[in-house]
């Protein structure tokens, strides 16, 4: 029996148009596609699906039950193209023993962690 995959998240807005904007500009993904009413970004082998929902408020109420957690080859640079987006950081760019990380909100107050992990912390892994 083949075991579970996991390959990708939901991640529901009342306004899914501007959330999916924000995801296309902030994180150039690698693909983004439209399927029916969900918008589909892929990243490495993980989707991103952003849709909607009758059942849900405009903020997040607890943004830190999940973290959204993006390995990049540069920090500095993605923190560049979310700052020229206007984003409101939960924790700026910092270096973390020669690792590099900082947590964004996204438009619907999710945390949206960037991590560039030295060669030393990947090794540990």
């Amino acid at each position: 029996m083949k075991r579970p995959t996991l390959d990708g998240l939901l991640l529901a807005s009342t306004d899914p148009g501007r959330l999916g904007r924000w995801y296309a500009a902030a994180l150039d993904p690698e693909a983004d596609t439209v399927v029916g009413d969900y918008r589909v970004f892929t990243f490495g082998g993980f989707h991103l699906i952003v849709d909607t929902r009758a059942d849900i408020s405009d903020k997040n109420p607890e943004p830190g039950r999940f973290i959204l957690n993006f390995d990049v080859a540069d920090a500095r640079a993605v923190v560049a193209r979310m700052n020229g987006l206007g984003v409101s950081w939960l924790a700026e760019l910092e270096d973390r023993d020669g690792s590099l990380f900082a947590t964004a909100l996204d438009p619907d107050g999710n945390y949206v962690q960037i991590i560039q992990l030295s060669d030393e912390h990947r090794a540990a892994m």
